[in-house]
């Protein structure tokens, strides 16, 4: 027994003052703990100041039973419990049994609310006994925040958001995610806990150990009104055609600024929704869109000129013993006429004769206008060009004729529009971007400018040329039936087989429908592109059929919704009819002045204002224009003499 009394006095000794930091330390980490308070997210910004996305905080009220004395228990108990009947509906009495028991059972963290507003949880804390605070009236307040996105699913997926699993990996998607890190997510706080039994932890004080510090404002470069326009006119087109998926994107010429993204694909259940950003993740062979690359390239060395004739045959030829098909067969056009009409033998006959002896000198075209590398987006996810040269695997003879016509290569939506956006904008090359400015509060922390890629894609002459043709395109080629005498566009259509490769293609055929261009034609304020995957081949699959009209239907709302220029500068529109007809009118007036004129065929307001300007008092049966008229043309007349105008 002495020993065994000697080993616990050693133990004791041993714990209290060898082991005591150690063990003390376990302890305070078991009874109290740092517990992370998440900062609000900042706000996502439209251009214009439109929320897109804003982070909502919501709030759990619990009551400590334990805590409040028995006098202010008692004194309190029937007014909170009252208060609570208000603000739910449940009776008084139902409040009073419950927190009676969770105070007999000894429970310091009786829930009362659950995920309540801001207001809510304001007028909590107002409550009796739980307005005395955390140590006299046992309130416990508990504070989260949800991620909301006030225009619902449109622009979803490129608003993005950046989210966080049990395992602390985390999923950045769009405008949100690119730049949650840097400006949007803000400093966490910090609060001390304190363990009540059952896992459950009570904040120590009423306030926070550190406060977090809320994240900054992104403000975009989307025109929500625009944005509108563009998601309804390219669903519309995916329902109506039963496709896969789509994009679409709006950009203004100028500074490259993102106005509108929108990205739909069709879920299991068969409606659209925002599932992935495939203007700027997915990459593919553009088709017919890459013609004008193809030609750019051509025309710049010389290698032909609008007017060179090339024979397209009947719609077929071979190529290095494969065979290359025209919708239509063309025979010997131009080179300009190739591409109006988007000829696939046309476009490969003017590569190959020009570049087959040295094909690098095409790709390096490619390069300089930077499409064989990603843009370098911030958002996540941008899918990369491919671009074949001598020498890689899917390099052949047949390689260089394939790219003339976009195949044989791949690009996505935002790296051919970015390109078509130069030929707009006078050959500036502008990088697309989608944050205008970071604020906190009212002050701006940074702006992002205009960044270019390349300040100049090709010669002033040969951006005439492309612009001329691609203009006729509309009016004239694979295009016209966009065509509208109301607004002007320019632009090129895109029809691409997809998935060629894969068995049983023949018995069902897919493609990619697209178009690229800007409007108005003659001074470019937006570009655009359509990109539509897998439409259903009984309805329709070429570009100026499917992806046109979608082109068109946000072309011409933005035209009547959406000022195309800030200040008006002249009402005045001049018609070359009408002027005629007042010179005439003028110069009658001022022959006339006591010879009666000639005014058969004037409208009648016309004629009478002329001649009741002479002093003469007109009768008018009629209405329209002027079929006759009671005094003859160059007799004398008098002021206040009486002529009858007549409409039969």
């Amino acid at each position: 027994m002495f020993l065994f009394s000697l080993g616990v006095v050693f133990k004791l000794v041993n714990i209290q003052f060898a082991e005591g930091e150690k063990y003390r330390a376990l302890a305070s980490q078991r009874i109290v703990k740092d517990f992370v308070i998440p900062a609000n997210r900042g706000n996502v910004y439209s251009v214009k100041g439109n929320l897109l996305a804003t982070s909502i905080p919501k709030y759990d009220i619990r009551i400590d039973a334990v805590t409040p004395s028995v006098k202010n228990f008692e004194k309190y108990l029937n007014p909170l419990c009252d208060s609570l009947s208000k603000y739910s509906g449940k009776s008084s009495s139902y409040y009073r049994n419950e927190i009676r028991k969770a105070r007999a059972n000894k429970n310091r963290y009786h829930l009362l609310a659950r995920n309540i507003s801001y207001s809510d949880y304001v007028r909590f804390r107002n409550f009796p006994l739980l307005n005395l605070g955390a140590f006299r009236g046992g309130l416990i307040v508990e504070q989260t925040t949800k991620r909301e996105h006030p225009m619902g699913a449109i622009a979803q997926r490129s608003i993005g958001y950046e989210r966080f699993d049990e395992k602390g990996n985390v999923t950045r998607a769009g405008i949100d995610g690119a730049f949650g890190e840097q400006y949007l997510r803000g400093e966490n706080g910090h609060r001390a806990k304190q363990q009540i039994g059952k896992g459950q932890w009570k904040p120590i004080s009423d306030a926070n150990e550190v406060d977090p510090k809320d994240g900054y404002d992104v403000y975009t470069t989307i025109d929500v009104n625009i944005q509108d326009i563009a998601h309804h006119a390219l669903l519309k087109q995916l329902e109506e055609y039963e496709a896969d998926h789509g994009c679409v994107v709006v950009m203004e010429t100028k500074t490259g600024e993102i106005r509108a993204i929108s990205n739909l694909g069709k879920t299991k259940k068969g409606y659209y929704s925002e599932l992935l950003n495939y203007a700027v993740g997915e990459s593919h062979e553009p088709g017919s869109t890459f013609k004008v690359m193809a030609l750019m390239a051509a025309l710049e060395d010389e290698v032909v000129d609008t007017s060179t004739v090339v024979d397209t045959k009947l719609g077929y030829k071979q190529f290095y013993g494969r065979g290359i098909y025209d919708t239509h067969g063309h025979g010997k056009i131009s080179a300009a006429k190739a591409l109006e009409v988007s000829s696939n033998i046309g476009l490969a006959t003017i590569i190959d004769d020009g570049y087959s002896k040295n094909p690098e000198k095409f790709i390096d075209h490619i390069k300089d206008w930077k499409l064989d590398q990603p843009l370098g987006l911030p958002i996540i996810g941008e899918g990369k060009p491919v671009i074949p040269k001598p020498g890689d695997n899917i390099w052949s003879k047949n390689a260089l004729p394939s790219m003339a016509y976009g195949y044989n290569l791949r690009l996505t939506p935002l790296q051919t529009l970015a390109f078509y956006n130069a030929i707009a904008n006078d050959g500036v090359m502008v990088k697309p971007r989608f944050i205008k400015e970071v604020k906190e509060l009212n002050k701006v922390k940074k702006t992002f400018k205009e960044s270019r890629m390349n300040n100049k894609i090709c010669s002033d002459e040969t951006l005439k040329e492309i612009q001329a043709i691609m203009k006729h395109i509309v009016e004239r080629g694979t295009g016209e039936s966009l065509y509208s005498p109301y607004f002007s566009m320019a632009g090129k259509t895109g029809t691409a087989q997809t998935e060629y490769w894969m068995e049983g293609w023949k018995e069902n055929k897919r493609y990619i429908s697209s178009f690229a261009g800007y409007f108005p034609a003659d001074n470019p304020k937006y570009s655009c592109i359509v990109v539509i995957h897998k439409p259903s081949v009984s309805k329709g699959y070429y570009g100026a059929d499917v992806s046109g009209p979608v082109f068109k239907a946000i072309a011409q709302k933005i035209f009547i919704d959406t000022p195309i220029v800030d200040e008006v500068e002249s009402l005045e529109v001049k018609n070359a009819s009408i002027e005629k007809e007042f010179e005439s009118y003028y110069d009658l007036a001022q022959k006339h002045k006591t010879i009666m004129p000639d005014v058969v065929g004037l409208p009648v307001m016309d004629a009478i204002s002329l001649l009741e300007n002479m002093g003469l008092k007109v009768e008018l049966e009629g209405a329209g224009v002027v079929k006759s008229q009671s005094i003859a043309t160059g007799q004398k007349v008098n002021k206040n003499q009486k002529v009858v105008l007549k409409n039969s």
